[in-house]
Parts: C-alpha cells; sequence; structure tokens
C-alpha cells in the first residue's frame, strides 16, 4: 500500500456524526464534527447531505479530494439491505475509491480490541450487541426495540420507571420513592402532573431521557423497584453478550466483552458490578470492559484493516485519541 492511502472514517450516530482522515501510517490529517445521522426521520438524500459538511471539513483540512477507502459505521444500518444501501449512497458521493458500511456498535467494538475479535454491547438511547471473529464471521441483532425482542437503553429504562412511578402513585403498584424523584427532576409535585405535562407538551417528550440518572440515582439510594430495573438491565446486557460469545464460538475461551454507550460507560456500580457476576457466571473466560475512546477511532482501526496498514499504524492511531 502506497504512502497515499488513505481512509475516510465516519461514525454517525443518532445525534451527531464524527470523521476523520487518517493515513495508512496510522497519521490523522483531519477530524470534523457534524449533526446527526438519521435517515428514518430526514430520508437519505437528506441525511447524506448531512454527511457531506463533516467530509468536505475534514477532507479541505487534509488537502484531499478523495480518499482510498470509505469506512462508515452508520446508525440505522440494522440490517445486510440496509447497509448496502447505505455503502451505495456513500460510493455516488465519490469520497473514496472503496466503501464499507457497518452499524455503529461496530466502532464501539473495534475500538475497545487490538484484533477483529469479540464482542461489544452498547447501551445508549436504545441497545445493541455485535461480535467480530478474525476468520471473517459476526455477530449481531436487529435492535429495533422491544418488536425485536430488545429491553432498556436510556429510553426504555426512563420508561420503565415512568410506568412504575405512575402504578406506586395510584395504587396499581407497590411503592417506589421513583413516584417522588421522577416528577421533581423536572420541579413537579407528582406522577400525575409529570403525566399531564408530557401529554401536553409543557415538558418535551424527547426530556424524557433525563429520567434514566433518576433511575439510577434511586437505585442507589437503596430504592427496592429501581433496583430491580437495574439489575433486569444487567440481566439483558449479559443475554446479549454470551449469545454472540456463542454464536462466534468465544464463549469457551479468553474474549473481551466491551461495554460502551451512555449507560454503560457511566459505570453505575450496581449496573456494571451485576454485567461483571453474571458474565463470570455464564460467560467465566469473558472479559468486560468498559470502552470510552471515540468511536470514529473504530470506523478508522476498521478502514486500516480494510487497507492493510502498516504495523505500528493501530498503535499511532490510538496513540491520537489519547488510549
Amino acid at each position: 500500500m502506497g504512502l497515499t492511502a488513505s481512509v475516510l472514517a465516519i461514525d454517525a450516530g443518532n445525534s451527531k456524526t464524527d470523521v476523520a482522515i487518517v493515513t495508512a501510517d496510522g497519521e490523522v490529517l483531519a477530524t470534523a464534527r457534524g449533526a446527526g445521522f438519521r435517515p428514518p426521520a430526514v430520508g437519505l438524500d437528506t441525511a447524506m447531505d448531512t454527511l457531506a459538511d463533516p467530509v468536505g471539513r475534514a477532507l479541505t483540512t487534509a488537502g484531499l479530494a478523495s480518499v482510498t477507502h470509505v469506512s462508515a459505521c452508520l446508525a440505522n444500518a440494522d440490517f445486510p439491505v440496509e447497509e448496502d444501501q447505505l455503502a451505495t449512497a456513500l460510493q455516488a458521493r465519490a469520497w473514496g475509491t472503496t466503501v464499507t458500511v457497518r452499524n455503529d456498535t461496530f466502532a464501539i467494538l473495534r475500538a475497545g480490541v487490538t484484533e477483529p475479535r469479540g464482542v461489544a454491547v452498547v447501551c445508549g438511547a436504545g441497545i445493541n450487541c455485535v461480535g467480530m471473529h478474525p476468520d471473517g464471521r459476526t455477530a449481531r441483532f436487529p435492535a429495533l426495540g422491544r418488536v425485536s425482542g430488545d429491553w432498556g437503553g436510556g429510553w426504555g429504562l426512563s420508561e420503565e420507571a415512568m410506568w412504575h412511578a405512575s402504578r406506586a402513585e395510584d395504587g396499581r403498584g407497590p411503592a417506589t420513592a421513583l413516584s417522588r424523584t421522577l416528577p421533581a427532576h423536572f420541579g413537579l409535585p407528582s406522577m400525575y402532573a409529570l403525566i399531564e405535562a408530557l401529554h401536553l407538551g409543557q415538558v418535551a417528550q424527547s426530556r424524557r431521557h433525563e429520567l434514566t440518572p433518576v433511575l439510577f440515582a434511586t437505585a442507589a439510594d437503596g430504592d427496592t423497584i429501581a433496583r430491580v430495573i437495574v439489575d433486569r438491565q444487567a440481566e439483558e446486557v449479559v443475554s446479549m453478550a454470551v449469545v454472540a460469545l456463542t454464536r462466534l464460538d468465544l464463549v469457551d475461551e479468553p474474549a473481551p466483552v466491551l461495554l460502551g454507550g451512555g449507560v454503560l460507560a457511566a459505570e453505575h456500580p450496581q449496573l456494571n458490578t451485576m454485567i461483571q457476576n453474571l458474565l463470570a457466571d455464564q460467560a467465566p473466560k469473558a472479559i468486560p470492559q468498559v470502552v470510552t475512546a471515540s468511536p470514529v477511532l473504530g470506523a478508522a482501526l476498521l478502514g486500516l484493516d480494510r487497507v492493510g496498514a502498516r504495523e505500528g499504524a493501530q498503535g499511532r492511531l490510538r496513540g491520537h485519541f489519547g488510549v
């Protein structure tokens, strides 16, 4: 691979997009950040235009018109057919000679391992899990929410907390401090008032994610219902990880289990301790670790894998991102 070989790494989530231009030696020529990537909400053409802004700025800074390879890890690339559609759209932009598209969870996984081997569980707004094996096999889930068998993530946890708090207040369920702590977060006196405020738009529905940290704080204070919800999230994380390890024949040998996304990266003691204990029981050789590195690092490493990067390139790239 010649000295001119370069990778355009794209990590595009629902809330933000990070891009990096990297040489085959692992030198970062430019980085840029842009808005979130949401094809289902705005349409594919508009979503691609959103990517074009940070990509264009990074290419300009790097002094390049295009690159050797585009390594894109994108939200909403949940099925192979969607990856193919997004790859075609990226190819049409002529940002690189070749293009590879993966779900954005793969960026978390690759950022946390020295080779494409292991499993990553990402618990942010939702929950997802992917796995990679050096022989090219992957493990993944549709990760479309409850319709595809998923439970939890920040949005799901806030919904579960509100369900229990509402029933506690009106008498349909057992008592929980959540019936006080959730409305108090918004300066409201009761769950009834919070439900009304959400319904009437006085509190934006998008702010419901703010209730997830309240749930964890209430659990840390010893509330039984809140602690049950947190434990359930740990069980879901481990269930996905063990299934992925099993599919890749890694469950009986040492393999990393990377934990990423806002909920897991926050390292709530109850949640992460429960995950470690459950993994020790169900996959004793698994090696859990929290990944806080920027996901665009993972997208870039996947790109270096693709272009056959020189020895030492990965270390140089990791050094740039401080890991």
